[in-house]
């Protein structure tokens, strides 16, 4: 399996120009160069960057040449740390990967599609000639698995737009499931040497987003502790949260914990990826700030062994706030230690 080269330790800037208030207030001030310096001094290599269609297209698909401003800024802030970046499209018109009633329309219209690849070409255009510092993710978390031969064939047809204006780039694509690794058999045979399969990890969910109020019948108060068996998380996701939660887990060996339980549950995918020689990334993995930091912390390490062992390429979620802020209050007394397991 290749190397990510360049991408191998990361952090996501989530909630700047994704998944916010998009008002220019906050999109100003919530990350500027000092964060990226500091980005930089934790010892990354590279930051993924999630940004909404809204900010540089209107309710028309025209252009806002003012939200390309934001970035512009992370570029250069960027190389002037050496570090690289991911352009994620995190939300694109008639896709929202959080909520269900905006994600299914994009998968049964051509006009939908149409402006997703236009808003790509422009993009690409725009930033194609940073390929030596910048890679592009078409689209996270597509969550219906039955879109599988939908995106697939949607995913080719963008790519290949791409590369009229960006032939050097390296270009992320996920399966189904938001991103989930278990839908990496469903992609396509790469369709270049510079793609990268790409893949979220939050397992087991039960423990990473104990507390979580957007997951479907947690508790405000359930409370968790790692590591324990791939059978107790089994058993605590069924009781406890829907059913489809424990899809992921059932079916693996229910004596599996700590880094054992990461190392097989990675391995289809890079046995794919080797098979294709083509990069794996891990591009959101984190823990909700509702747990012991020192159980956050074991997590991490043993998530790392794996990361490590197989040669993947990962971004943590997320630098700050969003329930998963690696540099809140929350994780101070761990956080020298944490970041060296990144």
């Amino acid at each position: 399996m290749r190397k990510f080269e360049g991408y191998r330790k990361g952090i996501n800037l989530g909630g700047w120009i994704s998944q916010s208030s998009l008002e220019k207030e906050h999109m100003d001030t919530f990350i500027v160069e000092k964060d990226i310096e500091k980005i930089a001094g934790m010892g990354m290599d590279h930051v993924r960057l999630p940004i909404d269609f809204e900010v540089i297209e209107d309710e028309e698909g025209q252009e806002k040449p003012e939200g390309y401003r934001y970035i512009d800024n992370c570029i250069s802030w960027c190389k002037k740390n050496h570090l690289n970046m991911i352009l994620d499209l995190h939300k694109t018109a008639g896709y929202v990967f959080d909520d269900d009633k905006n994600c299914v329309d994009f998968f049964h219209s051509k006009e939908l599609q149409k402006r997703f690849q236009n808003l790509w070409r422009r993009l690409s255009k725009r930033y194609g000639k940073e390929a030596d510092m910048l890679a592009f993710e078409i689209l996270n978390e597509v969550v219906d698995s039955a879109m599988k031969d939908i995106w697939n064939d949607l995913a080719e047809d963008t790519i290949r737009l791409i590369r009229e204006n960006a032939k050097d780039t390296w270009i992320l694509i996920g399966g189904t499931r938001n991103n989930a690794i278990v839908s990496i058999p469903e992609l396509k045979k790469p369709y270049d040497d510079k793609i990268v399969f790409n893949f979220h990890c939050y397992e087991p969910l039960i423990f990473t987003h104990q507390a979580a109020y957007w997951v479907p019948g947690m508790e405000a108060d359930y409370r968790l502790d790692y590591p324990m068996t791939t059978g107790e998380y089994l058993e605590e996701t069924r009781k406890h949260i829907a059913e489809n939660y424990a899809e992921l887990l059932a079916g693996m060996q229910s004596d599996l914990n700590g880094s054992a339980f990461f190392k097989e549950y990675f391995r289809e995918a890079v046995a794919i990826a080797e098979k294709y020689d083509v990069p794996l990334y891990c591009g959101e993995y984190g823990v909700i700030d509702r747990a012991d930091p020192k159980a956050t912390l074991q997590w991490f390490k043993d998530i790392n062994k794996a990361f490590e062992e197989y040669g993947i390429a990962r971004a943590a979620w997320n630098y700050k706030e969003k329930d998963f802020g690696l540099t809140d209050e929350h994780y101070a007394e761990v956080f020298e230690e944490l970041i060296q397991y990144l």
